[in-house]
């Protein structure tokens, strides 16, 4: 159960247009927004970041993107954003299959070297200490662009926070990502743990 109070989206002004944005992206309003709507120019800034980093389109694809996510979100050990972005994943086009091995990414067939050199890259950028080094860079330019990384960073950085927010706050995990976790995540290890209700 979450440690701070909801807001009530109805009462946070000006804010109706971004929460329709996210609810179009995730199909859901998440908890974590409702939390951090008590200083709405935050959620507002963070939103819109969220929305530039994770909107499709740019160097690389969304599919990617919710990997680099999840793989982030492995190593920072944040359930509830796991769930988040293996349903997002899921949503975005990645292969259910695919997704419920996403935990085990360096031995399934089901992902590509280029897919396995982003994500772990996420998962050593996301560690605490940070585990990346100058040869990590030189494996990423065999698949991907400075700019491409540039994005690939954004991700891990962004999930960064969101990894952080959610832990902390023990955020309370929606009925949607919940049932995805449960279903798909669970034989890797998944559960709802601090984030169930």
């Amino acid at each position: 159960m979450t440690r701070l109070s909801y807001v009530d989206e109805t009462t946070v002004e000006g804010a109706t247009g971004l929460f329709d944005s996210i609810r179009a992206h995730m199909g859901f309003l998440p908890n974590s927004m409702r939390v951090m709507a008590h200083r709405p120019e935050i959620m507002e800034t963070f939103g819109a970041l969220g929305i530039a980093i994770l909107k499709p389109g740019g160097t690389i694809s969304a599919e990617l993107k919710q990997l680099v996510a999840y793989a982030a979100s492995l190593a920072a050990g944040c359930r509830y954003c796991q769930a988040h972005t293996a349903h997002l994943g899921a949503k975005r086009g990645i292969d259910v299959e695919k997704m419920a091995e996403a935990w085990n990414f360096e031995n399934s067939d089901r992902f590509s070297e280029a897919e396995r050199t982003a994500m772990r890259f996420a998962m050593n950028a996301a560690s605490v200490p940070n585990a990346v080094e100058a040869e990590d860079f030189d494996v990423l330019r065999s698949y991907y662009d400075d700019a491409q990384i540039v994005e690939i960073l954004a991700v891990v950085a962004l999930f960064g926070f969101l990894n952080r927010w959610n832990d902390t706050l023990a955020t309370t995990l929606e009925d949607i990502p919940t049932a995805f976790g449960s279903e798909i995540l669970a034989d890797g290890g998944w559960s709802a743990g601090r984030h169930g209700s």
